[in-house]
This record gives C-alpha cells, sequence and structure tokens, in this order.
C-alpha cells in the first residue's frame, strides 16, 4: 500500500496544511481516509478526484468531513456528467449531516451521489482493502480504521484520548497513523486527545514498526510533541505534511 498526506492539521486548517485527509492506494485502488477542511484542494495534487473508490468518514466533526460537501459539487456537477456513485463510510447521521451542511433536504440530500454506508465492526472488503473498524474514545461516535492490503497493514486512530481499543485494532500494524493533538499537561480533557508520548506508547503496545503523528494542531510546539513521542518509541518516527508519502 502507498500511503499519502493529504492534510494533517488538526481541529482546523494550518498555515501549511488542511485538516485531516489521508490517500491510501494499492493494485489501482484507492480510499480517502476522512476529508476535513481544504482537503479536495489539496487531494487534487496527489491523484485524480474522481478515481477515488471510497472514502471513509471516521466521525462527523467538521475537521474531519466537511469537504465531503466540495465533493458532492464535484461529483454531481462534472463536465462530463455526474460521476459514478461511490461508497461513503462513517458513522450513523452521515448522510443526514452532509445535507444539513449544504442545506440539502435529507431526501434525496447526497443519496445520489453517495452510497452512505454505516461502520460495523466486522471486517469488510472493498476492492483489494480488508477495513476493521472501532470505537475511539472522543466526545462523539468516532471509528479508528485498520487497513490491510498485500499483506501490509495500515492503521489509523482517528481522534481519540488514550484507550485499549486502539492498541487492540492495531496489533503487529506496519504503520500507525496517530493524532497527537496534545502537549503533556496534567490539566488534559481525558477522552479526547492524545498527548505524542501517548501515541508512542499506544503503538509500542501493539507492537507497531512505524508510527506517523498527525492532527497537530497549530498553536502547539508540536517539535516538542515529536520529541516527546520519540523519547517512547524505538521505531520510525515520523510528522505528517502534506505530500509525505510512505510505502506501507
Amino acid at each position: 500500500m502507498k500511503l499519502t498526506i493529504v492534510g494533517s492539521a488538526g481541529s482546523y486548517p494550518g498555515p501549511n496544511s488542511p485538516a485531516s485527509s489521508y490517500l491510501v492506494e494499492h493494485d489501482g485502488a484507492r480510499l480517502l481516509l476522512d476529508m476535513g477542511n481544504g482537503s479536495l484542494g489539496s487531494l487534487q495534487r496527489y491523484t485524480d478526484i474522481y478515481a477515488i473508490d471510497a472514502v471513509l468518514i471516521s466521525h462527523l466533526h467538521v475537521d474531519h468531513c466537511i469537504d465531503l460537501c466540495s465533493y458532492y459539487v464535484a461529483r454531481k456537477y462534472a463536465p462530463e456528467g455526474p460521476a459514478k456513485r461511490i461508497p461513503v463510510f462513517g458513522p450513523k447521521g452521515t448522510a443526514d449531516r452532509m445535507a444539513a451542511a449544504y442545506g440539502l433536504p435529507k431526501s434525496p440530500g447526497m443519496h445520489d451521489e453517495f452510497n452512505f454506508v454505516r461502520h460495523e465492526t466486522d471486517a469488510i472488503s472493498i476492492g483489494p482493502f480488508e477495513l476493521t473498524t472501532a470505537r475511539m474514545a472522543h466526545p462523539v461516535p468516532t471509528y479508528g480504521m485498520r487497513i490491510t492490503a498485500g499483506g501490509r497493514t495500515l492503521v489509523y486512530s482517528a481522534d481519540t484520548g488514550p484507550t485499549p481499543a486502539l492498541v487492540e485494532l492495531s496489533q503487529g500494524a506496519d504503520v500507525a497513523l496517530y493524532e497527537a493533538s496534545f502537549m503533556e499537561r496534567p490539566d488534559n480533557p481525558v477522552n479526547l486527545h492524545l498527548t505524542g508520548g501517548q501515541a508512542a506508547e499506544h503503538a509500542t503496545a501493539a507492537g507497531v514498526q512505524r508510527l506517523v503523528l498527525t492532527h497537530m494542531v497549530a498553536w502547539n510546539d508540536n517539535e516538542a510533541v515529536a520529541a516527546d513521542a520519540a523519547a517512547k518509541f524505538e521505531g520510525e518516527l515520523f510528522v505528517a505534511q502534506p505530500g509525505l508519502v510512505l510505502e506501507v
């Protein structure tokens, strides 16, 4: 598999990055994990936007889903005619949330452009990919994702506080794409985000080979966040930036 970072900013777009979005490719198939603010514009640098086979939305906070509205416009009004309908996997209520965000009635909403499918915890196949999800520790229903293809595995934490569910989902993964929104402080809210050190601890407990820190917010000292992770992780460590490409 090939992983391309489309957007890595947390909570809102940063000066150098859109919000969360990640392109995963294998054997000619393409998945897009999340579509945060500004991501559709950057996606055009890395692939044909009409070549995406499925979109996976981890949760319904704006910095992970709102550019699905722009993608709806691009697919519905393509100059050559409407693009083919593709699946969008997401939490319960994704279709209605996206319709409301764009000011559409629930029916038809975006159902002519997207086939909305609820995340389930059972493994499913999407082309050459096998997808398994698990609920994370976040204020709204949020799903971490384990994606396997070609004998390799990528795990995406989405947004989460510390949770054993992430360790279980990540067991033996080749690459862990984990959020690291918090700095080390005693008053960090629970069940919201990870620090760099906590991301490293989860990856180590899962036996992950490579860790990519993402969803790092503009107001933090992100060099310090990365240093906290480096002190607790012995494998390869990366900080996500738009355009970073990793062979999983």
